[in-house]
């Protein structure tokens, strides 16, 4: 399981979340998503600890922490919605069995 570390300052670097997150136990992993067009930092990040009793405390004792000027929301991540609204079959909603089948 990961954690969603969210409203953190553009500024933090993975080594900063690992430092903090530390305190609670070993850290696995720090992912910190840019933006593809910008490349600029997203605001949230996701950590990944050792153990779920680490992520539990880390949990507890972070989220609504004051850190680096900015209120942390810190909780389970949620596994990622699918935001594709195609249709299974690549035909972009067209029922047809050809995406090239439709007349204008």
């Amino acid at each position: 399981m990961s954690i969603y570390v969210g409203n953190i300052s553009y500024q933090v670097t993975e080594e900063d979340l690992n430092e903090v997150f530390s305190d609670y136990g070993k850290v696995k992993r720090v992912q910190v998503p840019m933006d593809r067009e910008t490349g600029r930092q997203r605001g949230f990040a996701f950590v990944e600890m050792e153990t779920e009793e680490e992520e539990t405390a880390a949990i507890a004792a972070l989220d609504g922490a004051d850190w680096m000027g900015r209120t942390m929301k810190v909780n389970k991540a949620r596994p990622r919605e699918n935001k594709n609204n195609r249709s299974g079959n690549g035909n972009w909603g067209d029922s047809g069995n050809s995406r090239f089948s439709r007349s204008y």
